[in-house]
């Protein structure tokens, strides 16, 4: 039997309890999953874009509900551990044309700043490439299961 869990679209943020289990289909969008120190707890958020906006499918409005959802279950995001998956690179036959911006690496730069501005560490992370990545986390000891899938046959 697997265990309850819940499927992040993008723009979405979920936290859930041990045992329970997220997952998501990153491009190049980037997810940040953190879990607190005694592994009761896990979060993740599905960030669209690096920038400020109106919604959580930007990347500080997106950390910011995720810390919210912990603390209001009694967890402080700035004790947790976190992952970085996603952050690729979608259209690979445009990768030497430096006029068209690589959305995955801004995003993956603003998380790896966001959470370095905080101190929250990056325990693992699989960002990056020409892969789409379906993440599946159980929360608990267990890291996530990360699954690339390139695109357009592309490494």
């Amino acid at each position: 039997m697997s265990a309850p869990g819940r499927t992040l679209l993008p723009g979405e943020v979920a936290v859930v309890a041990r045992g329970e289990t997220l997952e998501t289909l990153l491009g190049s969008c980037v997810a940040v999953l953190l879990n607190d120190a005694a592994r009761t707890l896990g979060g993740a958020c599905h960030v669209v874009h690096a920038s400020p906006g109106p919604d959580a499918a930007h990347g500080p409005q997106a950390l910011a509900s995720l810390f919210g959802q912990l603390r209001a279950r009694g967890v402080d995001p700035l004790r947790c551990k976190a992952w970085l998956v996603g952050g690729g690179h979608m259209f690979p036959d445009l990768r030497n044309r430096p006029e068209m911006p690589d959305v995955g690496a801004a995003n993956i730069r603003w998380a790896r700043e966001a959470l370095g501005s905080l101190d929250i560490p990056i325990v693992g992370e699989e960002v990056g490439g020409f892969s789409y990545r379906r993440v599946r986390w159980t929360v608990g000891d267990a890291a996530p299961v990360i699954e690339a899938v390139a695109v357009g046959g592309n490494p």
